[in-house]
Order: structure tokens, then C-alpha cells, then sequence
């Protein structure tokens, strides 16, 4: 039987996610108090406003979606909300590479079949078969994770061609 046991977690640097959040929200702040003590064109007024309201929003998502870490299973990479990332017999590929389409200090998993798109932005995100895992993370957990996902994928392979 396989145990729920965790063997790698990967949360954001609380440093890089403060840092993160308080850009946003500074430059959302910024863009408002311009829009509303310059006097211009009403378009670009509603610009600033529309761009100002969405980087208050995107710094409040990234807040909430870095509370939470991802875990890694034997059986499962999830985050700590119920979320399941993927099972490790979906895992086709993990790359962490310096010229795959992942995000920053993390790594990309290509999946045998599509999910549901997702993004919580600075841990993770899915389009299709691809998952990306990272952010405002620290380097070092994901190259741990991913590595051991390696290594499970890898072992997966091995004992399919041994069945067959």
C-alpha cells in the first residue's frame, strides 16, 4: 500500500511573496492617484483607472493563491487546499531546463491527457497537458521536487517495460 507520506513541499519565499504583492499594489495605488490628480483625457483616465483596479486584483490573487503550498506524494503533487495538481501516472515529462516555457525557479509537467485551465499566480498554473510549477518560490524546493518527480516518472517507465 502507498503512503500519503509528503515528500517534498514547495511554498513561496515570504520574502519574494511580499515583495511581489507590494509592487503590485503599489503600482495599482500609483495608477489611480495619477488617473485622479491629472488632469487628461477621459480615455486615459479610464485607462489608468481599469489598469490600476487590475493590479490591486492580481496583487490580492497572488496574496491569496501564495498561502497555500504544493505537495508532493507518492501518488499525487497537490496543494495544501485539495487542489490535485496531477497524479503521478498522468506525468509524462518534467522538465526543469533553461530553455523550457516554465515559470521562474520552477519546472514544466507535460500530462498524458488535458485538464481544466487554472492559475494561481506566483505557485502554479495548468493549460492543457502542461503544468507549471513556480513563481515566488524558492529554487531550491522545486528543484527538489522535480527531481524526485524525475525519478518517479522514471521509475514508472522502468517497471512498465519490465511488465511488458
Amino acid at each position: 500500500m502507498m503512503s500519503d507520506e509528503v515528500l517534498a513541499t514547495v511554498q513561496a519565499a515570504p520574502a519574494r511573496r511580499w515583495m511581489a504583492v507590494g509592487m503590485l499594489l503599489v503600482l495599482g495605488a500609483m495608477l489611480i492617484y495619477v488617473a485622479l490628480t491629472t488632469p487628461s483625457d477621459l480615455h486615459w483616465r479610464a485607462f489608468l483607472l481599469i489598469t490600476g483596479g487590475a493590479a490591486l486584483w492580481m496583487g490580492d490573487r497572488l496574496r491569496r493563491a501564495t498561502e497555500h503550498a504544493l505537495e508532493l506524494t507518492e501518488t499525487e503533487l497537490r496543494s495544501t487546499d485539495g487542489t490535485v495538481l496531477a497524479r503521478i501516472d498522468q506525468i509524462e515529462t518534467v522538465e526543469r531546463g533553461a530553455f523550457a516555457f516554465k515559470p521562474s525557479n520552477g519546472f514544466l509537467i507535460t500530462l498524458h491527457a488535458s485538464g481544466p485551465r487554472v492559475w494561481h499566480p506566483g505557485l502554479w498554473w495548468r493549460i492543457g497537458r502542461r503544468v507549471g510549477v513556480g513563481g515566488v518560490v524558492a529554487a531550491a524546493q522545486t528543484k527538489f521536487m522535480s527531481e524526485i518527480l524525475s525519478a518517479q516518472v522514471a521509475e514508472r517507465a522502468q517497471l512498465s517495460d519490465h511488465t511488458t
